[in-house]
């Protein structure tokens, strides 16, 4: 499964999460001013009596026309692009209606049409989607046709969002310039791709091992997979750890971030010091004596000597074959691909383990995201810029977490997501996942960053579902999905971010490609013997004079940039 792929089965089951538990109780049909920024509009000033009317009554009176992006890929019940549930709902929720809406097929040719739209000079809507790009970013904000949203923020934005832009200041880091913020984030949940480790439950209790603790327990696991293989494999057939080495070791699926962070790095992000300063941690200290370990793993046999060519859909094959018994994965892996593992062994088992320790007692793995998956930024002729604000904060207040007996108790719209079966409710999983997939709302679903991870947790805890979204959350997620997620979050405190989510520094352009590359060569060659341990320093010393010196001071300068 490629990286496209899994990022949809992701989306795919927590969508049928979000909007099963959230949604249009009675309701048929599916009724369900930059004054910051220097840019802004004469028309966006003289909008705010109408924009603070508008938020006391939580609508607009007489109706506005707004236009944006939506990517929907087919349309039912007789709805049409111009008349369907989601555009009846806004314009009887909000009193807002679209025109001159975008409508592009899909994501490549969405960034396509809007880089050509900025260069052209072109009209762009109101309100556009900015994918996670940081140069595609950066392009739209030296465009000069969209307002800084520092004030609007301040005065619209609702309370989730201000407490978690509070908690995660680094959220703003990919949208600021000049001390100014230029794109609305929109939330994700967060820990949802951290790393854990998986192992076959029925190796374990067959050779009555108890869970690793530290990287040495976790060897002993290894040589007794091997050596003394419950299922009978012969040593040679056996190779313990499902890894990829292919694309990055710092990856979704068969990662390696676990082991690094055992040695007090975590490789391929830029991690902060003690000092607060940025270093790439490929090059920590740590990196050495995690390559050394991984060779010695090598030599022993316990990692195949074709992870190099696999990526992380392969690496995970080997495991579900038989033939590995520690994949390191996310929560997700019982969703996908542990049915596999079921199916072609017979009476095998899997369970979640926390990452072990290192010999000084450090632990460390990837922290995915700071809880945004992509922005708007808000064109500078938009005349009502506060509209946005309005429809994101409904949903993040009404549609993430709807509460018992609410309009949206069990759907968004009867007919659609939702429908009443013998006179009682139900919600039907096809019906969710191809209602979002193919209308999707602007901001796509309104997700609470720390809600599917608390959610999980309270589950594995043994309580009761309560709120719509918990009984959801029940249904639709394996029991062990629900324990996977203690097991991260019992871990949160060893998490590491990548701090630099900006565009390419003058010297990455240049110089990157070839420091990776030579990064990904040398660690694979210690890795397979093919150089000593000690090869490590002089990749080191290269790495530096090569440019990545002179990156570690830009990487830096950008920071200073943003964390004002």
């Amino acid at each position: 499964m490629d990286k496209f792929r899994k990022s949809s089965l992701l989306l795919v089951l927590l969508v049928i999460v979000l909007l099963a538990g959230c949604n249009g109780k009675n309701d048929a049909t599916g009724n369900a001013n930059d004054t910051g920024s220097s840019n802004a509009s004469p028309t966006a000033t003289t909008s705010a009596s109408t924009a603070d009317l508008a938020f006391k009554n939580g609508k607009y009176d007489p109706p506005i026309e707004i236009s944006t992006v939506l990517m929907p890929k087919k349309y039912t019940k007789g709805d049409t692009q111009e008349n369907n549930v989601h555009d009846r709902w806004m314009l009887e929720q909000f009193g807002i209606k679209h025109k001159d809406t975008w409508y592009p097929a899909g994501n490549d040719q969405y960034r396509q049409k809007l880089q050509l739209a900025v260069a052209s000079g072109e009209k762009l809507p109101d309100f556009v989607m900015v994918p996670t790009d940081p140069v595609l970013t950066n392009q739209l904000i030296d465009s000069g046709q969209f307002v800084a949203i520092d004030e609007l923020f301040a005065k619209y934005a609702n309370q989730i969002l201000k407490d978690h832009a509070t908690q995660h200041p680094e959220l703003w880091y990919p949208f600021t310039k000049d001390g100014k913020k230029y794109s609305l984030p929109i939330l994700e949940y967060t820990d949802n791709d951290n790393t854990l480790l998986w192992l076959r439950e029925d190796w374990m209790e067959k050779l009555n091992l108890q869970a690793p603790k530290t990287i040495a327990d976790l060897e002993n696991i290894m040589d007794q997979f091997k050596n003394k293989n419950p299922d009978g494999l012969a040593p040679k057939d056996v190779y313990p750890l499902a890894i990829s080495l292919k694309n990055n070791t710092n990856t979704w699926m068969g990662g390696l971030d676990w082991l690094f962070g055992a040695y007090g790095t975590v490789q391929e992000q830029w991690n902060k010091d003690a000092n607060g300063n940025l270093e790439y941690g490929s090059i920590h200290p740590g990196a050495k004596q995690a390559l050394a370990k991984l060779q010695e793993w090598t030599d022993k046999g316990y990692i195949h000597p074709d992870s190099a060519l696999w990526d992380e859909g392969k690496s995970a094959e080997i495991w579900t074959k038989g033939n590995a018994g520690i994949l390191p994965g996310a929560n997700w892996v019982p969703d996908w691909p542990a049915p596999d593992l079921l199916k072609n062994v017979k009476g095998s088992k899997f369970k979640a383990y926390p990452v072990p320790a290192g010999p000084d007692g450090l632990m460390g793995t990837k922290w995915q995201n700071s809880g945004v998956n992509s922005s708007f930024m808000i064109n500078k002729d938009a005349e009502h810029p506060e509209a946005i604000f309005i429809y994101y904060n409904y949903l993040l207040d009404n549609l993430a977490n709807p509460s018992i007996g609410s309009k949206f108790e069990y759907g968004f719209a009867q007919g659609y997501d939702w429908d009443t079966v013998d006179g009682q409710p139900t919600s039907n999983k096809d019906k969710i996942k191809d209602f979002n997939n193919d209308f999707p709302f602007i901001t796509g679903p309104a997700r609470i960053p720390d809600l599917y991870m608390q959610t999980l947790v309270k589950l594995a805890d043994g309580n009761a579902p309560v709120t719509p979204y918990e009984k959801q959350l029940a249904e639709f997620r394996k029991p062990e999905n629900w324990y996977a997620a203690k097991v991260v979050m019992s871990q949160a405190d060893i998490r590491k971010q990548n701090y630099f989510t900006g565009a390419a520094t003058p010297t990455m352009i240049s110089k990157w490609n070839l420091l990776r590359q030579s990064e990904l060569e040398t660690f694979n060659k210690i890795i397979y013997g093919k150089l000593p341990v000690d090869a490590f320093d002089k990749f080191v010393a290269n790495w530096k004079a090569n440019g990545g010196e002179q990156v570690t001071k830009e990487v830096n300068d950008w920071l200073k940039s943003v964390a004002q």
